[in-house]
This record gives structure tokens, C-alpha cells and sequence, in this order.
């Protein structure tokens, strides 16, 4: 019972101790990250230890496997690091700052890690005293490898563009490199066209967008346009849509066919109009042929009965002999004709007043 007891302060006592330890020196790291084959990666790293803070000069940074720490794959001496990672690992930032993230280039299918950080505080010239030193073993990193770089993602503004006005599409892709982005380039589109935008979804892992605003044309309906990515590496992809391009609405389809027939309607209008001057110009120049006859007639009605010579005397003119006052000639013919009956008995009224 007395050792069970002892075993568990024990225990107690060495939890606290790490708890303490841990708490002076202290690394941040993304455990899981991917790597694309022969492009390259960035592993976020952020560390603190329990001296003041130091310059960079005084601090070094180690990066090695978590078995085997003499197997290293960043050193200040690159004679310390494996021949498999040299001229393909750096520092970025600053260790006096507490950066102690590594790029790795050149990515091989067998870099998977996991990778641990190491801080060394060098001494200060004097001092005997042995250097603090802390690996965190506890906190790698371990790359997922990817043989084949992701696909970019397309967001369509609409599924319908329209004609002459601004249709907008974003070509988006992540990425574990920001020190080498990828470059986003368009089957389409000038330089004033595109704009590029770059931000860190979370810690390691970044987005780069596309931003494409076209004005498209009749012409461009069932067009492809297609997104590449380019990779650090050599490595690329693409993705794809059908732009499909509508016809802006307007109203000529309505205006033309108006104007045209209010154009006729005019014309017939107007054709009208002269159509009915000349006909009751004809109906009174009808009329007045009808009325000259019975003007005639009256005429003759009203001719004076005798004549004045120039000594006063009245004096008549001999009757014409009348076709009907002459039936004995071999040329007669009986005609009934009231008009002509008319006529005679004028004739004769005429002559009688004589």
C-alpha cells in the first residue's frame, strides 16, 4: 500500500516537472501539413524559452528527424545535415523573434518526416557554464505528400452572363508554399481584367484568388474558359466552364414595328385624304356639266322678242322653217323626243312675240 502511494507521488512529481518545463519552453507547429512532390512547403514554427530575449546571434535553430536528432535536416553548418536535404532547407524570419519556420524546396515523395525543432542558447563569451538546449519532440511535423497538385476551384458569378455587361468569375486554389505561390492564369481576359488576391485560410495553408471581370459579346456564347494553376516545380492544373452569353433585353423588337406602322397608317391617311378631294372635285365638276344645259334653256327663254334698227323700227327674223312643220319632205322622220319638243315650242314663243 506504502509503495503504491510512493509510486503515485512520484508520478505526480514528474508531471508537474514536465508541466513546468513545458511551460518555459514552448514550440507552436501545424502537426499535419501537405506537401506537393517536387514543389515546396513552408512548416510554421513559433517557439519561447525561459531566458530574456535574445539576439539571433546567440540562438540556434535545428531542424531534425524525431528518432534520430543527430539526423538533421537544417543546420547553420551545412556539414551537419543530410545529404539527402542539403541546399533544400532555410530559416524564415528571425530567431530573436521567435520564428523558427522552415522551408523546404525540391519536396521528395520520401520527405515525410516527422520533423522536430531544437533551440540552442550559445553561451556568452566567459561563461563556463554549460548551454541550455531543448528539442520538441513532442511537437513535429509530419507532411502529407501529394503526387499531383490540387485543382482550382471556380465560382461562377452567375450561370448566365449577359451581353454588355460585367459577368465576374473567382479561380481560387490552396497552397502550403506562400514563399513560392502559385500563378492563376486565364484562357481570356487583358491584364486590367484580373485581379489577385492572396490571403492564409489558417496557419500553414494559404488561397490565392483569381478575381476575372470580362465584358462578354454575342460571339462568346458557349465559349470555354479555362483557370490554370502553375506550381513552384514544374507542376500544373486547370479547371474549366461554359460561358453561355444572353442577349441584353431592349425594346427594338416593340419601336421598330410601331414606327413602321404608324408610317403606313400616314401614307394611307394621306392617300385617303387626296383620294376624296379628287373625287368631290369630279362630283362637282359633274354637276356643273349638268347644269349648263338647263342654263342654256333659260338663256333662250329670256333672249328679247324684237330688235331695233337704227331708225327704231322693230323688226323680227324669219322663222326657220321647223323638221316637223314639213311633212312632206322625203327627208322628215318623226321624233319624240321632248327635247326637241322643247326646243321648238321655244323657238316658236320666240317668233310670236314678234
Amino acid at each position: 500500500m506504502n509503495f503504491k502511494r510512493r509510486l503515485m507521488v512520484l508520478y505526480v512529481l514528474i508531471a508537474g516537472c514536465r508541466a513546468a518545463l513545458s511551460g518555459e519552453w514552448k514550440a507552436t507547429v501545424v502537426k499535419r501539413i501537405d506537401a506537393l512532390v517536387t514543389s515546396c512547403v513552408v512548416l510554421p514554427c513559433s517557439f519561447s524559452h525561459p531566458k530574456e530575449q535574445l539576439p539571433s546571434s546567440r540562438l540556434r535553430g535545428i531542424w531534425h528527424l524525431q528518432t534520430q536528432r543527430d539526423q538533421r535536416i537544417y543546420h547553420q553548418d551545412e556539414t551537419n545535415i543530410l545529404a539527402s536535404f542539403r541546399d533544400r532547407t532555410r530559416l524564415l524570419g528571425h530567431l530573436g523573434q521567435g520564428n523558427c519556420s522552415l522551408e523546404m524546396t525540391q519536396i521528395k515523395d520520401y520527405d515525410n518526416g516527422p520533423f522536430c525543432f531544437r533551440i540552442e542558447l550559445a553561451p556568452m563569451e566567459g561563461d563556463t557554464s554549460s548551454s541550455d538546449k531543448f528539442s520538441f519532440v513532442e511537437d513535429c511535423v509530419k507532411l502529407k505528400m501529394l503526387p499531383a497538385p490540387p485543382k482550382p476551384t471556380l465560382t461562377l458569378h452567375a450561370n448566365i452572363a449577359y451581353e454588355g455587361l460585367p459577368y465576374t468569375v473567382v479561380c481560387s486554389v490552396t497552397y502550403t508554399c506562400p514563399t513560392h505561390g502559385p500563378s492563376l492564369t486565364w484562357s481570356r481576359g487583358n491584364a486590367h481584367e484580373v485581379t489577385t488576391v492572396i490571403k492564409e485560410i489558417h496557419s500553414g495553408f494559404w488561397e490565392a484568388q483569381s478575381i476575372l471581370i470580362i465584358i462578354p459579346e454575342a460571339k462568346d456564347d458557349h465559349s470555354e474558359v479555362t483557370c490554370k494553376a502553375s506550381f513552384y516545380g514544374g507542376m500544373s492544373s486547370s479547371d474549366k466552364f461554359t460561358l453561355f452569353v444572353k442577349r441584353t433585353k431592349n425594346h427594338h423588337h416593340i419601336i421598330v414595328p410601331s414606327v413602321v406602322a404608324v408610317g403606313i397608317t400616314v401614307l394611307f391617311g394621306g392617300l385617303c385624304i387626296v383620294m376624296v378631294k379628287k373625287y368631290k372635285k369630279r362630283i362637282s365638276e359633274l354637276q356643273d356639266q349638268s347644269r349648263r344645259p338647263r342654263e342654256n334653256m333659260m338663256e333662250l327663254n329670256h333672249l328679247p322678242s324684237t330688235s331695233t334698227s337704227g331708225a327704231g323700227q322693230k323688226f323680227c327674223k324669219p322663222p326657220r322653217p321647223s323638221p316637223k312643220s314639213q311633212p312632206g319632205s322625203s327627208n322628215y322622220k318623226p321624233d319624240i323626243s321632248d327635247a326637241d319638243d322643247y326646243e321648238n315650242t321655244a323657238y316658236l314663243n320666240v317668233y310670236r312675240n314678234c
